[in-house]
C-alpha cells in the first residue's frame, strides 16, 4: 500500500504539488487528463488513468514542462520521479484505490 492523498476539488487540484519539496506516496487528480510541472521544485511521475483507473501511461515530468493532454485521461496520479517504476505502474496496469485504508494498489504488485 502506498499513501494517497486525493485533490478532487478544482482548488486542489490546481494546487496540486506546487511547493513541495517531496512527495510521500501519491496524489491522484480527478478529474484530469494533462498536468503541468511549472513552479515545481521536484521532478514527478506522472499515470494517466483511464475511467476504470487502468493506466494509459506513465511519464517522468522535469519541473517547468507542460504535460500532453490525453484524451482518454480522467484521472492523474503524481509520485517522486522513479516511483512508478519502483511501484510496477506501467500502461495496462489497474490501479486500485482502497478506501478507509488510504492507498494505491496496483493489480500488478503496486506497493
Amino acid at each position: 500500500m502506498v499513501p494517497l492523498e486525493l485533490a478532487t476539488s478544482y482548488r486542489a487540484r490546481t494546487k496540486g504539488l506546487l511547493g513541495r519539496d517531496a512527495v510521500d506516496g501519491v496524489l491522484l487528480l480527478s478529474p484530469a487528463n494533462s498536468i503541468h510541472t511549472f513552479r515545481m521544485r521536484i521532478p514527478i511521475d506522472v499515470a494517466y488513468l483511464d475511467r476504470r483507473l487502468r493506466v494509459l501511461a506513465v511519464v517522468t515530468m522535469e519541473p517547468g514542462r507542460l504535460g500532453r493532454p490525453r484524451l482518454r485521461s480522467r484521472h492523474v496520479l503524481e509520485a517522486a520521479a522513479g516511483a512508478m517504476a519502483g511501484w510496477g505502474v506501467r500502461a495496462g496496469v489497474r490501479v486500485e484505490v482502497v478506501e478507509g485504508v488510504e492507498g494505491v494498489e496496483g493489480g500488478e504488485g503496486v506497493g
